[in-house]
């Protein structure tokens, strides 16, 4: 039987830097937790530290989202024990089959959410907790762009948004991903034409707020398709970073808001990390939203989990299994 081992990037680049090494997780400290991992979430952002656009000492330990239960309990930790369900969206090193993290960053798993649909929605589905919910306060009725609506973020996204009332646009990068998603209007195709379709949607008004997480490629889409006074959320960088902005374009779009929001901004503390997170277990509860793993790979083949990924061949979540 082997030991503990993870998947880590000595190098930045492609995924071919990816590499399987033994480790000694060894034993919790005061205030920490050791979790043997049963699932692993796959997101963009592990790209982004591969890749180094997200600096990161190297060798860095890729992934932040996974779930298992408790091994080990370090000193002065009460409100968690060995064999609790447990799940961690924070830091890095979850591409492993065992971590070390703060207990007050570790969420327990309540009964009827499985370990694999913790460990594929805790980052994805807070991200879309924070952005439904916090970065701005829509009503019903109010018009959402959401973009890569079918991804691992989107697919949450879209039916919290219309679970609230809003109504809301999705766009894909394919038919085959426009038809997978239940929204008051699923478009797909080039970015150039979209704002054109969408205005025409909503009356030559735009919508009320985009939220982003493509970049580069849809940057010039998304703000054509804002209303007065609308608000870009950009919160991805899935075709690449976003180029420099002229706060001129904002003006001449209207008088437009621009922010780039980061989950961990929104979860920085213990109180708002159990507030989101038991949001999104609400959700999921009364099955407005739902862990979708549209594919599994072993975690030692998270370098192909990552050329699917950035190909954009994924549908939904995406879980590495130790």
């Amino acid at each position: 039987m082997s030991g503990p081992w993870r998947m880590v990037a000595r190098r930045h680049g492609g995924p071919e830097v990816i590499e399987r090494e033994d480790f000694d997780p060894g034993a919790p400290g005061a205030g920490e937790v050791l979790i043997a991992q049963e699932a692993v979430g796959l997101n963009f952002i592990d790209t982004y530290f591969r890749t180094g656009l997200y600096p990161a000492p190297l060798p860095v330990p890729l992934g932040a989202e996974g779930a298992g239960r408790i091994a080990a309990v370090g000193p002065g930790v009460a409100r968690l024990a060995v064999g609790d369900r447990v799940a961690c969206a924070s830091g890095l090193g979850a591409y492993a089959t065992h971590r070390i993290v703060p207990a007050d960053r570790v969420v327990p798993i309540p009964d009827g959410v499985s370990v694999e649909g913790a460990a594929a929605m805790m980052l994805k589905g807070m991200t879309a907790c924070y952005l439904a919910e916090d970065t701005i306060t829509l009503a019903a009725g109010q018009v959402a762009l959401v973009h890569a609506a079918a991804g691992g973020v989107g697919s949450v996204l879209v039916p919290w948004l219309r679970d609230k009332g809003v109504v809301v646009i999705a766009h894909c990068g394919s038919a085959e991903k426009a038809a997978t998603v239940r929204a008051d209007h699923s478009l797909h195709g080039p970015f150039d034409t979209l704002a054109t379709t969408v205005l025409a949607l909503t009356g030559g008004q735009g919508v009320d707020v985009v939220y982003d997480g493509v970049g580069k490629d849809s940057w010039d889409a998304s703000l054509a398709s804002l209303r007065r006074r609308g608000l870009m959320v950009s919160y991805g960088n899935a075709s690449g970073a976003v180029p420099p902005v002229s706060l001129l374009d904002l003006g001449k779009g209207r008088s437009l808001y621009v922010t780039r929001p980061s989950l961990f901004d929104y979860v920085a503390t213990a109180e708002e990390l159990a507030a989101t997170a038991a949001r999104l277990f609400d959700r999921m509860a009364r099955g407005v939203v739902q862990a979708c793993i549209g594919q599994r790979f072993p975690l030692s083949q998270a370098a192909e989990a990552h050329r699917a990924l950035e190909g954009r061949r994924t549908t939904g979540a995406t879980i590495l299994i130790p």
